[in-house]
């Protein structure tokens, strides 16, 4: 039995998700377009329920980015980002063999993005590694050649305390209802501070981020395991704390 093509189409402008809807259906007349959202919480959550084939993602959406979303997929779903950002992006994407389309779409490269799509599903080719792309557009690229400044603790509150946690005994930060939870041995302790900003102030080869929500020091990391239905999971040292990790973070641990 032939395996329908299903696709989530996720932008925060009504004429252009309308135009893709439209253009799509003319192209690619047997993709069944499972849902149409226009922000990025509704296209995390459509994505999970669907798992669809492919998501078509803005990537300034609210709510979440089409960057975020792309970070907590869990499934096999091809992503082509919908974007307007700069040629160091573009050149992001084409470094990865990542699918885009630059807004306004133009006919001709949605035509040529399908056509892709449609080899690549039919081979059962595995979806091009989103983890190094993701980072790269995350990071400043004006920033790249100033000296870092690592955080050495973190002022978090727990209860009516604030504790001056080092950095080191941190086993995991975890994005929690508009804060970030600092998760260490004594308990769990709660900052104002984004996860996207508080992750450029960490050292990248020790804190290791592998989910859209979740940062885990990797000096706490004892073991790896895949659960029953396949996901990786990381283990954390004594405390028996076992975190996912989403499929665009997956391929580093491969290289451990």
């Amino acid at each position: 039995m032939k395996t329908i093509a299903t696709a989530v189409l996720a932008d925060d402008e009504p004429a252009l998700l309308d135009h893709l809807s439209r253009r799509l259906s003319e192209l690619w007349p047997e993709l069944h377009v499972v849902a149409q959202v226009n922000n990025g919480i509704a296209a995390a959550t459509a994505i999970t329920e669907h798992a669809p084939t492919v998501a078509f993602l803005d990537i300034k959406m609210p709510g979440l980015t089409g960057l975020e979303v792309a970070k907590g997929i869990e499934s096999d779903t091809r992503v082509v980002f919908v974007t307007a950002y700069d040629q160091y992006a573009l050149d992001a994407f084409e470094s990865e063999a990542v699918d885009y389309l630059v807004k306004p779409v133009d006919a001709q490269r949605l035509a040529r993005t399908v056509e892709r799509l449609r080899r690549a599903i039919a081979a059962a080719a595995p979806p091009p590694e989103l983890a190094r792309l993701l980072a790269s557009l995350t990071r400043d690229p004006a920033a790249a050649n100033q000296p870092a400044q690592r955080l050495r603790w973190i002022r978090a509150s727990r209860g009516n305390s604030v504790f001056h946690v080092p950095i080191h005994e941190v086993l995991y930060f975890q994005s929690d209802d508009g804060y970030t939870a600092v998760h260490t041995a004594e308990g769990e302790h709660l900052i104002r501070t984004p996860l996207a900003e508080l992750a450029e102030g960490l050292d990248a080869e020790v804190f290791w981020q592998i989910h859209r929500s979740t940062i885990v020091n990797m000096a706490h990391v004892k073991a790896t395991r895949r659960d029953e239905s396949g996901r990786l999971q990381v283990q954390l040292g004594a405390s028996g704390i076992e975190l996912v990790v989403a499929r665009a973070y997956s391929p580093r641990f491969r290289q451990m």
